[in-house]
């Protein structure tokens, strides 16, 4: 206790003049021990002070470690390291697998490049001595012109013969090097003053060519006109081929006869009463060698496939049975955009981006009729009434809408209304009224055979509509808006807009996508950019389904009329696939 009593820090002074206070002993030391005098007992007190010392000086962790380590791969610091940390030496094992070139010293992605300094005038002479003579300084190496022994790149004779001289120094001027300034003229007099504007001496200014090479002008045009004509004038060869033995069943009828030995009646008018969500892929169509473009079933049935393709081919599939592709149409030379069936489904309507709408038989593969009017068709739609089937309506890239005669091969009505191209035409209320979408993101109703719309829907909000679908009950249209939503209209209705039905969940910002309805019209289905095929419950507006149908963009999508559950998909990847 008398020990610890003295104990203190060797921060304070302890000089030999400090007096400590006298210790109190004991009780039970002072019974056993004699105490001593009180001089000794202060004598040893102090030495014993003088050895402890309570707080050492202690060496600091940075002195120690010598600095902080840094990952020489890290991005980011956390703290603010001085200029010795951050060019320490590497330290630690070498990758053995790293090559000689990976292991040098790199300030940039290419390699090391080291410090330089240039003044700004001297790089720009050399520039410009180069551009002008064809030579310069090397910069790789310390020299300077005039300079016995300095190096040049480029044309080093040019360099040798002018002693290298720059553009900045004097050389001997060339022709062309200084022109002459034509007189500015009097700045009294208004009328000839030039001013800054003068041009030079030695200034020809032609703005029309001479007789000669007018007249080789006229002739370079005149090929390049008719070459164009002759380009956009010619049409390839329609042909046919027929990929089955036997077009005719044991009863002489064609594949247009739709078959009575299946689990549904294809001749039944009603479709199913409800339908369920397709699932699976249970079959894939391939054939085409490029994208597929769009797809249309046979009317009423829907016992055959059409497709058109980007290879410039059209084909027509079985749906049921053995599901063989049965023939290819061959008539264009550009891709194929839109096909379109008569009521009947014994011919056909191809637009193709050939400038060239034609119409083909079904059952033999023969062409009928070709219509153009040197614009690219979008889209064509047959006249569904049964005594219109002569007649047919094109939306073309020109703005216009036209209306073919296939019996005389003239056009019978043009509306030209629109402000861009034409995407879809749909017909409403018994054929009596068309619906128009166009690029001007606006849409029209017209009247038949009156060039007049009679009703004008755009607005701010709205976006171009690319494609349409018409309910099996044909009172909605469906149309694909370009903001990545399905928008409803009422058919029925004066073609009003049904704000409560919009359908979102997919994208397809610059594509064409079909949209289709169920039979029952409880769902609505479409697909996407991304591949995808969509699925919307009606009343909900709810998603249900979406799943991946292709590898890239599925751009049509058809359900067969008289299945619950099985529905066509086609897509940028050159498939046709089934699925149920």
């Amino acid at each position: 206790m008398d020990t610890l009593s003295t104990y203190q820090s060797s921060d304070e002074d302890d000089s030999a003049s400090a007096v400590l206070p006298d210790p109190v002993p004991a009780p039970a030391a002072m019974a056993s021990v004699a105490a001593p005098s009180s001089e000794s007992a202060a004598a040893s007190f102090q030495a014993m002070s003088r050895s402890l010392v309570a707080a050492p000086d202690v060496a600091f962790k940075e002195e120690v470690a010598g600095g902080a380590y840094l990952d020489p791969s890290t991005k980011e610091i956390a703290f603010n390291p001085r200029y010795e940390d951050l060019y320490r030496p590497e330290v630690g094992p070498e990758n053995p697998f790293k090559t000689r070139q990976q292991k040098a010293t790199k300030n940039m992605l290419s390699g090391y490049v080291e410090p330089a300094h240039m003044n700004a005038f001297t790089f720009e002479n050399q520039r410009r001595t180069f551009h002008s003579y064809g030579y310069a300084l090397d910069p790789t190496v310390d020299n300077a012109a005039g300079v016995p022994g300095a190096s040049f790149i480029g044309e080093v004779e040019a360099a040798a013969a002018s002693k290298g001289l720059t553009v900045f120094e004097s050389q001997k001027a060339r022709p062309g090097d200084k022109r002459k300034r034509a007189d500015r003229g009097d700045p009294s007099v208004v009328d000839g003053y030039k001013g800054p504007w003068a041009g030079f001496v030695d200034d020809v200014k032609v703005s029309k060519p001479s007789e000669e090479e007018q007249v080789e002008l006229d002739r370079m045009l005149d090929v390049k006109v008719a070459e164009k004509r002759q380009r956009d004038d010619k049409t390839i060869d329609e042909k046919t081929q027929l990929h089955i033995d036997n077009p005719l069943d044991y009863q002489g009828r064609t594949y247009l006869h739709a078959p009575r030995d299946l689990d549904v009646d294809l001749y039944s008018e009603d479709g199913p009463e409800k339908c369920f969500l397709p699932k699976r892929c249970i079959h894939s169509w391939t054939g085409h060698t490029k994208g597929v473009s769009a797809i249309r079933l046979f009317p009423k049935s829907g016992h055959l496939l059409l497709s058109a393709s980007m290879d410039s081919k059209v084909k027509i599939w079985e749906v049921y049975n053995e599901r063989r592709l049965l023939r290819t149409y061959t008539g264009h030379s550009k891709a194929v955009r839109d096909i379109s069936f008569n009521n009947d489904g014994t011919r056909f309507l191809t637009a193709s981006y050939d400038r060239y709408v034609k119409m083909f038989d079904t059952e033999t593969g023969q062409c009928i009729g070709r219509y153009t009017n040197k614009k690219i068709p979008y889209c064509v739609k047959f006249n569904p009434d049964e005594d219109k089937q002569h007649i047919f309506l094109c939306g073309t890239s020109d703005k216009k809408i036209l209306q073919w005669d296939t019996t005389s091969g003239e056009i019978m009505q043009e509306y030209d209304r629109h402000l861009g191209a034409v995407n879809t035409i749909s017909f409403i209320d018994d054929n009596k009224r068309i619906v128009s979408t166009s690029d001007d993101k606006s849409i029209r109703v017209w009247e038949w055979e009156i060039p007049v719309d009679s009703k004008y829907i755009a607005e701010p909000s709205m976006h171009a509509v690319s494609a349409t679908g018409m309910s099996f009950n044909g009172r909605w249209m469906a149309c694909q808006s370009s903001d990545n939503q399905i928008r409803v209209y009422d058919a029925a209705h004066k073609l009003r807009l049904n704000k409560k039905k919009t359908f979102k969940g997919h994208m397809v910002a610059g594509y064409a996508c079909q949209v289709g309805f169920s039979p029952d019209g409880h769902y609505i289905i479409s697909g996407d950019g991304d591949g995808n095929l969509c699925v919307w419950d009606w009343k909900t507006c709810k998603l249900f389904s979406k799943f991946k149908a292709h590898e890239e963009v599925c751009i049509g999508c058809e359900w067969l009329p008289h299945e619950t559950s099985k529905v066509v998909t086609c897509g940028w990847d050159g498939v046709i696939k089934l699925w149920d």
